[in-house]
């Protein structure tokens, strides 16, 4: 058993997805505690107990993020884990700039969930994003890279061969299903987008090739909505549905409502939505942007359009069927419990930890092998 601290920025998407598998799993074995802001995260969806969730204050602004630094430094000198897994960006800065100095520390875990320095961006933005992570490297012990994509990328600019390892996101069966929360045209090809309703995910390319073309037996719907505080950015046509945010727990029944998932986006460090909808046996409909083309096998579980090139996005609209829809997702749920499931990504971390403390052993912490 070791003591392990979570450490994220916020919560709210995917990595409260990936966290609730970890959390769970982890706790069957292990001294777990997770620290997280009061930001975009939802203490009663979280997957542990109560008094093991920290909650710090914090909005992405000078002064708070020091206090939320200050609080970091607290937790970790209060609990003192033998490993602490960092996840995101900013609580990766937060955390190892913390301990940058100190000689004695627990053995750090870091994963981006989506490197910073992989964004649509400038190229000196992406150079100095990327100078910033491989001076942080120093003081991790191991880094996990979320795709192959993210992986190769991540090298070449500078992250260390020697802590790297991919490891692909994974989520559990899905539950006995209770609620239908919408109702479908079955004499329709009914499609389904989840997620935020921002640049990242591609949403205004989908707009827009809604918007100039009509497919007159296709039905859109939109799970999601801006999470900014500009909400008249981009029209939705009157083709598409929008049903806003609904529970985690109602994606699947979404997903088993409709023939097949979207998911256009211009950046993608991995793409939950994309392994939910293989677990749904549902086709899925992504870009080639990011790890979505090792997830969707073009023909085989879905199709994979060029962000940049519309005109192929609504050719694979016109030319959908429900016959070879149903075809590719029995593929994409095959795929998914060869190479997507919980219990690979967490036997691979677990592997990862004993590994990382081994090499720790005998070195500065005074926490490594406590607990073990």
């Amino acid at each position: 058993m070791a003591r392990i601290l979570h450490l994220s920025e916020f919560t709210k998407g995917g990595i409260e997805t990936h966290l609730n598998e970890v959390l769970q799993h982890q706790r069957r074995t292990h001294d777990i505690y997770l620290m997280v802001s009061e930001q975009n995260s939802n203490r009663d969806t979280l997957c542990i107990h109560p008094e093991r969730l920290i909650i710090y204050p914090y909005k992405r602004s000078p002064a708070p993020m020091l206090r939320a630094m200050k609080a970091i430094r607290n937790v970790v000198k209060k609990i003192q884990p033998d490993i602490i897994h960092v996840h995101g960006t900013f609580a990766g800065l937060f955390l190892r700039s913390v301990l940058f100095l100190k000689r004695e520390r627990p053995v750090i875990i870091y994963c981006s969930h989506g490197w910073s320095f992989l964004m649509d961006i400038s190229a000196w933005k992406k150079r100095c994003y990327a100078l910033i992570e491989s001076v942080l490297a120093l003081k991790s012990d191991a880094i996990i890279h979320i795709s192959r994509n993210e992986y190769e990328k991540a090298l070449k600019l500078g992250i260390p061969k020697e802590k790297s390892i991919i490891v692909y996101n994974g989520i559990s069966n899905l539950d006995e299903l209770q609620e239908k929360p919408i109702e479908v045209d079955p004499n329709k090809l009914n499609l389904l987008f989840v997620g935020r309703f921002d640049r990242q995910k591609g949403f205004d390319r989908l707009m827009q090739v809604f918007r100039e073309e009509a497919f007159p037996n296709v039905q859109l719907y939109l799970v999601g909505d801006s999470v900014l505080g500009d909400k008249a950015a981009i029209e939705i046509p009157e083709s598409a549905a929008k049903l806003g945010w609904v529970e985690h727990s109602l994606i699947g029944a979404c997903m088993e409502a409709c023939d097949a998932v979207l998911v256009p986006s211009r950046w993608e460090g991995f793409g939950i939505v994309a392994i939910e909808a293989m677990r749904s046996r549902k086709a899925v409909i992504a870009s080639n942007r990011g790890a979505l083309p090792e997830i969707v096998r073009n023909g085989i579980n879905g199709y994979v359009f060029d962000f940049d090139d519309l005109k192929q996005l609504k050719a694979i609209i016109r030319g959908l069927d429900k016959a070879t829809l149903r075809k590719m997702g029995e593929a994409g749920e095959a795929l998914f419990r060869e190479h997507f499931h919980a219990d690979s990504m967490n036997d691979q971390i677990e592997n990862l930890y004993e590994e990382a403390m081994k090499r720790r052993g005998s070195e500065d912490s005074p926490a490594i092998g406590k607990y073990v």
